[in-house]
């Protein structure tokens, strides 16, 4: 494997941002030690042809002013912890409501905004953030290391945290997927399945009310392969209060967890991952970004998220399973991507 780093831009407090480009001879992950966000990720179709199909932007400007979290690693929190508080051992802990009265994805300042220190290692890259006791009102210093493998045609993300203290830790990767190559069409016709039987539901501010749901008979019934756009707008409560798909289904261990296929270009994606819900989001607040770095305007529903993670908000919510780390329990978490082509 080959690793080229290059400068990609400057921060407006004055740091210098650089990109690090993994490649090998079947895919190419671009990464920034800014926020660990994959810029692009280079796969070929079913001709052989390697395009990007990850949505991201070509500055640095718009990752910082403009970006939905375009690739980024999100954390200490994944997803929305409601009224923007939690308690820990009787603690209250206040965080800043950035959705609403609700604090959404760590807040304004997460894991997404930091500047990370990047190690070349044999595989792929190593980052490492050491995250301050109260940063973005979260208890504990954790020490945050991510991996970004390279191997053959697969991308594999290693998620750790140390913390001195007892805290809540959920991380995932914010990728965009549009398997089109380019982003020529949207993904609406792209084959998506999860092999989940349950998923949450929200309440019209997209916090889980605790109802577990079983996927049958539902539009959230991707048990076997189905396109994202055949029962998107469906008159569905639950697709109503988000527009669209933006929900946590809870995943049965398997293999292989997810799978997602474009079957103009013969590109698929397999997802494997130790991680308890899978949050599916089919881009629908997408289109006030602009132009992205294929010189393509964003839109609606162009690309679709696929966040391994734990239970959202579970900290605030008695129906779901609370992980608390600490100097003694470490996070660890791990998910595949893995690039697969259908030449017929």
């Amino acid at each position: 494997m080959e690793i080229k780093k290059e400068e990609f831009g400057t921060l407006e407090t004055g740091e210098k941002i650089s990109k690090y480009k993994l490649i090998t001879p079947k895919i190419q992950v671009n990464v920034l030690d800014y926020g660990g966000i994959i810029t692009e990720i280079y796969a070929p179709d079913k001709e052989g042809k390697k395009e990007n199909v990850v949505l991201g932007f070509d500055n640095l400007a718009n990752y910082e002013q403009k970006s939905p979290y375009f690739g980024a690693i999100i954390g200490r929190n994944a997803g929305r912890i409601e009224g923007a508080e939690f308690k820990l051992n009787g603690q209250a802990y206040n965080l800043t409501a950035n959705d609403g009265e609700n604090n959404l994805h760590s807040g304004p300042h997460g894991l997404d905004k930091r500047v990370w220190e990047v190690t070349e290692i044999e595989s792929g890259i190593e980052l490492e953030y050491c995250s301050p006791h109260l940063e973005g009102g979260f208890p504990g210093t954790i020490d945050f290391t991510v991996r970004y493998l390279l191997e053959g045609n697969k991308l594999i993300i290693e998620y750790e945290g140390q913390a001195d203290r007892e805290t809540i830790i959920n991380l995932t990767n914010h990728s965009y997927f549009n398997l089109s190559g380019g982003f020529k069409r949207d993904i609406l016709e792209h084959k998506l399945k999860i092999k989940a039987e349950q998923f949450l539901c929200l309440d019209q501010n997209s916090i889980p009310t605790g109802e577990i749901r079983r996927v049958n008979g539902t539009p959230f019934d991707f048990r076997n392969f189905k396109s994202v756009g055949q029962e998107i707008d469906s008159d569905y409560r639950q697709l109503e209060f988000t527009d669209g798909y933006d929900h946590p289904l809870i995943l049965e261990e398997a293999e292989e967890n997810i799978a997602l296929k474009d079957e103009k270009s013969g590109r698929i994606l397999k997802i494997s991952t130790d991680q308890a819900v899978v949050v599916f989001y089919s881009g629908n607040k997408l289109g006030t970004e602009g132009k992205l770095n294929v010189g393509r305007e964003s839109k609606p529903r162009l690309g679709l998220c696929l966040e391994t993670q734990d239970y959202p908000n579970a900290v605030n919510e008695p129906n779901f399973p609370t992980k608390v780390y600490n100097q003694d329990k470490k996070y660890k978490a791990k998910t595949e991507y893995e690039f697969a082509v259908n030449k017929k």
